[in-house]
């Protein structure tokens, strides 16, 4: 056990930024005498001087000088302590889990995060960034507390979050593009795809056109992107994600007669909304308002030429 008390460590800190017994005594509503033989019997214990006398007035020594300022570390650890046990005693979760499809839009789940932890900095974050039907399968297993997801859920009931745009797209000396004309299905099937698959691990599921001869298959979009860049496939992948490809010209659409471009509808599901404490509903309200600021509205997207 430690000879110092947490409590005789916030009595010399009182004492330091109060300027003396007296100031520090009206404070924390202890009588100076009080202060004044906590602090002795700390030096006692420990066998330092930490406080030495300036007039009227006393200051730390420099051993002192060192050893609060540790302590403050451990007055403000405390301090955080009993904020997470008073919210946990009001029903604050400990923990929540998200399960983010990879084509929600990244800025969007930047934003949502940092907002969410500013408020709830106690609150741990599980991210798990799914594919397809990995995210509903976390959220039949009751591993998830949030889903955002391009698929619906049998049993559950989805919030409309944000429309995300998929555009079919190569590096500009893709062979493809130097067809130099519209293209329709039938080249593509030529050249190689990326797809990126489905991280669930019972009940996969392929989606999209998956017609072409050759197709490497990844695990997530950013490896998809990658290997866009470097001119090794044609892939159709989700706007927000390629946008600065597409603005320094390393990316670019392919010009297909129909299908270049798709939509996806992606929708917020809890795993029970009725029980869900209020760091899952203060998550969903960062992820709903992140998207309104960092994405255009889905009235506001292009149609799909599908």
């Amino acid at each position: 056990m430690s000879r110092v008390t947490l409590s005789q460590w916030q009595m010399l800190a009182a004492v330091v930024d109060h300027g003396g017994f007296a100031r520090a005594s009206e404070v924390v509503h202890k009588s100076p005498s009080t202060l004044n033989h906590a602090v002795h019997k700390l030096e006692e214990q420990l066998g330092v001087k930490v406080l030495e006398p300036v007039g009227r007035q006393v200051r730390l020594t420099e051993a002192g000088e060192l050893l609060l300022r540790r302590a403050r570390q451990l007055i403000e650890s405390a301090e955080a302590l009993e904020d997470v046990a008073e919210s946990l005693a009001a029903g604050l979760e400990a923990e929540i889990v998200l399960a983010i499809d990879q084509l929600f839009p990244p800025d969007a789940l930047a934003r949502a995060l940092d907002v969410f932890s500013a408020r709830y900095p106690g609150v741990r974050v599980q991210l798990h960034e799914t594919v397809l039907n990995g995210g509903i399968e976390m959220l039949y297993d009751g591993r998830a507390d949030l889903v955002a997801s391009g698929l619906a859920a049998q049993g559950f009931l989805g919030e409309p979050l944000v429309t995300v745009r998929f555009i079919a797209v190569a590096h500009p000396e893709h062979p493809l593009h130097r067809l130099g004309r519209p293209l329709d299905l039938r080249d593509l099937k030529q050249h190689r795809q990326l797809v990126v698959r489905d991280s669930a691990l019972r009940q996969s599921m392929d989606a999209g056109w998956l017609k072409a001869e050759q197709r490497w298959t990844l695990s997530h979009l950013n490896t998809s992107v990658d290997m866009l860049e470097r001119g090794l496939g044609f892939a159709w992948v989700p706007e927000t994600r390629i946008w600065q490809a597409l603005a320094r010209g390393t990316l670019a659409p392919l010009p297909l007669n129909a299908g270049g471009v798709r939509e996806v509808p992606m929708q917020l599901i809890y795993r029970d909304r009725d029980r869900a404490g209020p760091a899952a509903h203060a998550m969903a309200e960062a992820l709903s308002q992140a998207v309104a600021s960092c994405c255009e509205s889905s009235v506001d997207s292009t149609p799909s030429n599908e």
